[in-house]
């Protein structure tokens, strides 16, 4: 497959390029200004481009473009190669608004997907066989947090920026897509957003309630000295618990770190625990990941195969997204 990036930053370097290589496949076309050389480096044949324009002049050599430019650009970068006829995943956000995520979607035609990788953690895969299996029960609270301890924060557009960065925008997207995705569509939002050393809104809590009456408590936080656990499912049955994500700092990675130095020969790698008051399972890794993803989308864009992440349901998250500002601003419980 041939992958036009748009924006050769954290998300297009340090995120698709990198899932692009291990798939196999090839970056052919970027769109950068200042880091020409750093892909000469990475793919010494692909061809540098100074904007989209002049990318979609290619776009007859390319199987997929991916919009990995700051978020506020999404609509406009990923309308105009919908309008030239690519196949086009966009990175979460799809867009900073509900109007302008549909207006995205209504112009697809099939040749739009969102990269919402977060699908593919091994968490949210682990978690989803335990909910499918019955093990926790009758699930009432999801909670999930993203949160690090960052008290000089980074001087960027994500800090920067109040309309399109933030972590509302960043982790937030991910955090109600994951949540929606196990729990179904949600009923009601109530937020809390608050910029305590940016700019743009770097401490964020979200209520939602789902339509299936589960409550969902979603938290991404920079100055968070105690981070974690990252995530606690609450069923009748049993409660699901993760107590360290990606390397991230936490107290709580304590738990992981006994399990691992006394692991067995044969015994397999955890991901999370099955608990029941002082008892505790832990839960094997899935099989699958983040290397699942370009190989699926390499199978829609060039075989006809199903969209790896319907862009619908991006509108959806979108939507909580915007009634989480309203939320904010009001104090008041959205119903959606």
């Amino acid at each position: 497959m041939r992958v036009g990036l748009v924006g050769y930053g954290g998300a297009g370097r340090g995120i698709h390029a990198r899932l692009v290589r291990s798939a196999g496949q090839q970056v052919t076309h970027v769109v950068t200004s200042r880091r020409g050389e750093q892909v000469e480096q990475d793919w010494p044949t692909a061809v540098v481009v100074p904007d989209v324009d002049a990318l979609l002049q290619h776009v007859d050599d390319l199987d997929l473009v991916v919009v990995a430019s700051p978020s506020g650009d999404h609509a406009e970068h990923a309308i105009a190669a919908l309008a030239a006829g690519a196949h086009v995943l966009v990175d979460k956000p799809l867009a900073t608004t509900t109007a302008d995520a549909q207006r995205l979607v209504d112009a697809a035609d099939g040749r739009l997907t969102v990269f919402q990788n977060r699908r593919w953690d091994p968490e949210q895969l682990a978690l989803a066989g335990l909910l499918a299996g019955g093990a926790l029960g009758d699930v009432h609270r999801f909670e999930r947090r993203w949160e690090r301890f960052r008290p000089q924060p980074m001087d960027r557009w994500k800090e920067n920026d109040v309309e399109a960065g933030g972590l509302l925008l960043d982790l937030g997207a991910h955090l109600v897509d994951s949540a929606v995705q196990l729990f179904g569509p949600a009923r009601t939002v109530y937020a809390e957003l608050r910029s305590l050393t940016t700019p743009a809104p770097d401490d964020v809590f979200l209520a939602l309630t789902h339509e299936g009456g589960v409550v969902s408590h979603l938290q991404a936080g920079a100055v968070v000295g105690a981070p974690g656990p990252r995530t606690r499912v609450l069923g009748r049955t049993a409660a699901y618990l993760v107590t360290s994500y990606e390397g991230e700092p936490t107290p709580f990675a304590a738990l992981d770190d006994a399990y691992e130095e006394s692991r067995r020969p044969g015994e397999p790698e955890h991901e999370g625990w099955l608990v029941t008051g002082a008892e505790r399972v832990p839960v094997p890794r899935p099989r699958g990941g983040h290397q699942d993803i370009y190989p699926a989308l390499a199978r829609w864009a060039l075989e006809g195969g199903a969209v790896p992440v319907d862009p619908a349901d991006a509108v959806a998250t979108a939507h909580v997204l915007d009634a989480a500002r309203r939320s904010a601003e009001e104090g008041v419980v959205v119903t959606l």
